[in-house]
């Protein structure tokens, strides 16, 4: 498949902006009383929701979990009203009611955030049917976890999905880890996408490090559904660089295992692979890191600065 060099460079770009916001976030969240709630981040694992978003239009939808800043970062998420949100300010993208773990960007339809372990693919599975029932040209785009994929929300979401053929992309971050059980201690199979045969519906194994396959098999699995075969399911193996949360010493994890891990990086993967194809420099990414940092530190000023809201806005947007 022929992927434009815009499409590369974009790629590129929101791995570079989302380890950045993430990097500033977890220096943050050391400081008493900065950032209220679980600091959960993706280092390590850009390349899935930086390649799965390329593959999308502005008019698809996701769905995502507690690992979310690169998956909206990569949908076109202003990193000013996100960082706003997660310090819980009134200028934040959610107002100042989600805080980092419950975020919802619904202006680049990225309607629903949720931290409830396996919740998401029954949310994709409804909007998936609303777009096929319009007869709209557009798919719905579910993220959930390794340790998500035994719940079984997720397999009732991929029963409907699969028999009523729904528009549905199921794209599963294998990241070895479910909390501090690694997968073989909470699943019988070695490749979840194994099951995707039960329920009708191709299932993929992609390097989840290598943003330009993950881009490859969305765009494949969004070409099907959108001439009406249905769901697919892509499994992107990949690793936690960090611990399930910044309060998690990651006693678990081997440390030669974190190391090799790292030398897999994807951005570096991503950068060296556009310098040999000419489509950057390595002075294009020196500013592309530039920009990122910039961008980042208007975004903790701007959040810093704002307010937070007023106790009378408490039930604005809330259903009661």
């Amino acid at each position: 498949m022929a992927i434009s060099a815009e499409k590369k460079k974009e790629m590129l770009w929101t791995m570079i902006l989302s380890r950045r916001f993430e990097d500033e976030l977890m220096e943050l969240c050391k400081i008493e009383g900065k950032i209220h709630g679980m600091m959960i981040l993706a280092t390590g694992q850009e390349a899935v929701g930086s390649g799965a978003c390329a593959a999308l239009a502005p008019e698809d939808v996701i769905i995502t979990n507690h690992r979310s800043h690169n998956h909206l970062l990569a949908k076109g998420a202003d990193a000013k009203a996100l960082m706003a949100e997660i310090f819980c300010k009134a200028t934040g993208c959610n107002k100042g009611k989600s805080g980092t773990l419950h975020l919802a960007v619904p202006e680049v339809n990225a309607p629903c955030t949720s931290t409830v372990v396996g919740a998401g693919p029954p949310i994709a599975a409804g909007q998936a049917f609303a777009q096929q029932y319009k007869r709209e040209k557009r798919v719905t785009l579910c993220f959930f976890g390794d340790g998500a994929a035994a719940e079984g929300s997720v397999h009732e979401a991929m029963n409907l999905a699969g028999l009523w053929r729904l528009p549905l992309i199921f794209i599963c971050e294998n990241n070895v880890y479910a909390g501090a059980q690694r997968l073989e201690e909470h699943t019988p199979v070695a490749d979840l996408v194994s099951r995707a045969a039960g329920y009708a519906m191709p299932g993929v194994i992609v390097d989840g490090n290598d943003a330009l396959a993950v881009y490859e098999a969305v765009a494949t699995a969004k070409k099907r559904a959108l001439a009406g075969e249905g769901p697919s399911f892509i499994e992107c193996k990949t690793y936690r660089l960090r611990g399930h949360g910044e309060a998690d010493p990651q006693l678990y994890q081997p440390k030669d295992e974190i190391s090799a891990w790292q030398e897999k990086c994807p951005i570096p993967r991503l950068r060296d692979t556009l310098v040999s194809e000419g489509v950057i420099t390595a002075a294009d990414f020196q500013a592309m890191e530039k920009q990122a940092q910039s961008m980042v530190e208007e975004a903790v000023r701007f959040a810093e600065d704002s307010p937070y809201p007023s106790p009378e806005e408490a039930l604005e947007d809330v259903l009661v």
